[in-house]
């Protein structure tokens, strides 16, 4: 075994999908990052519905590891979930890494002995989801949150102590996407000749993403600003959120609006989307970072946010807050007027965040905690 204090630990980071979720950005930014301090990292994930790589580019020095999960008709979430942490639990083979590092409550449970981040916490009533959930808090050697927030959640309910290493931000890519350069400003025009002057929100249509309360709010926005267009991106998820995009499409035709949805956006072309934006709306009633609305802020777009404790630790002064639907009607278009000095504010906390420095952190963690003796 080479050993963590050794100069090329051998790390592996695990995530359960290949998709732009928040969990899976992070660790492919983060693994690129410790790769690029000279560590052997792996990325473990499963590859749902015959994905034979990650949403984008990997940097050829992170190793990648994909384990088959295809996908079973009029299978319940339960029961995914539970062949999702059998599958990833029979593939894995942890004597070849000196750190195990669980991204999710599924490859958590798959795993055995190992670190995990926790990202947000969740909510179940199902009795064999509560079990994988607490299983995944309770069961690993050592914790990180990327905020204070979920690190005091998790105080309160299990009386644990993780330490605190929060996101980095690939600030520089979205910066670039708002600059004045010939192909980032043909990129802005061409979202803008497609979808006009519009409000965006990156993350799908779900219950945590307060989509619902996003749409109404618009419907209030839409009565004096008739040519602004509503613009949801993103959104794949493990849990079927069926009956919560039915309600949303009731709503949405009886309030006689018609939505942008994009679904998932290319990787290369999210950057642009953001950036050409007029306002990036984040009405999410539980996040544990808020990597998307950073991303906004390194673009120089204006953002509206959630009025929650680990936003405001999060992001300070430099966005707009909103608790209701006619709060976050009035932000959005408060949102609208030119705000140099928090959009200078903006920028300088998302070039703060860096992964190199997350990278670094990660590793000095790693070295106050080695992975326990296995056998």
């Amino acid at each position: 075994m080479t050993g963590v204090n050794s100069p090329t630990p051998r790390v592996a980071l695990l995530t359960y999908s290949t998709k732009p979720r928040g969990g899976v950005v992070h660790t492919l930014n983060l693994a690129e990052a410790m790769a690029r301090r000279g560590v052997d990292v792996t990325v473990w994930s499963l590859a749902r519905g015959g994905d034979d790589g990650f949403f984008r580019a990997v940097d050829p020095a992170v190793r990648v590891r994909l384990v088959p999960f295809p996908d079973r008709e009029n299978e319940t979430i339960t029961d995914r979930i539970v062949r999702s942490i059998d599958t990833l639990r029979a593939a894995f083979e942890p004597e070849e890494f000196d750190i195990v590092h669980a991204q999710d409550c599924i490859s958590a449970n798959a795993v055995g002995d190992c670190i995990r981040t926790i990202h947000h916490l969740d909510q179940f009533t199902t009795p064999v989801l509560v079990e994988c959930h607490e299983k995944a808090v309770v069961a690993p050697y050592a914790r990180i949150c990327v905020s204070r927030a979920v690190a005091e959640e998790v105080r309160q309910g299990w009386g644990l102590d993780p330490t605190v290493i929060p996101n980095g931000v690939a600030h520089q890519r979205f910066a670039d996407a708002a600059s004045d350069s010939p192909p980032a400003t043909d990129a802005r025009r061409r979202w803008s000749e497609q979808l006009g002057d519009y409000v965006l929100a990156v993350g799908g249509i779900e219950p945590r993403k307060g989509s619902i309360d996003l749409l109404e709010a618009y419907a209030a926005l839409r009565e004096r600003h008739p040519d602004l267009t509503l613009v949801f991106a993103g959104g794949e998820t493990l849990f079927d959120y069926r009956d919560y995009r039915a309600e949303f499409d009731r709503r949405r035709a009886a309030l006689g609006i018609e939505p942008v949805v994009l679904g998932n956006v290319a990787d290369n072309d999210l950057p642009s989307l953001v950036a050409a934006c007029l306002t990036f709306a984040f009405p999410s009633v539980k996040e544990g970072f808020g990597l998307a609305a950073m991303e906004a802020l390194a673009a120089g777009r204006p953002v509206v946010a959630r009025d929650l404790p680990i936003l405001r630790e999060v992001f300070g002064d430099t966005v707009t807050y909103a608790s209701t639907v006619p709060e976050l009607a009035t932000a959005l278009e408060k949102s609208l007027e030119p705000d140099d000095d928090r959009r200078q504010a903006g920028q300088a906390l998302s070039a703060s965040l860096t992964w190199d420095d997350a990278a670094r952190r990660h590793l000095e963690f790693y070295a106050r905690h080695p992975q326990p003796a296995r056998g």
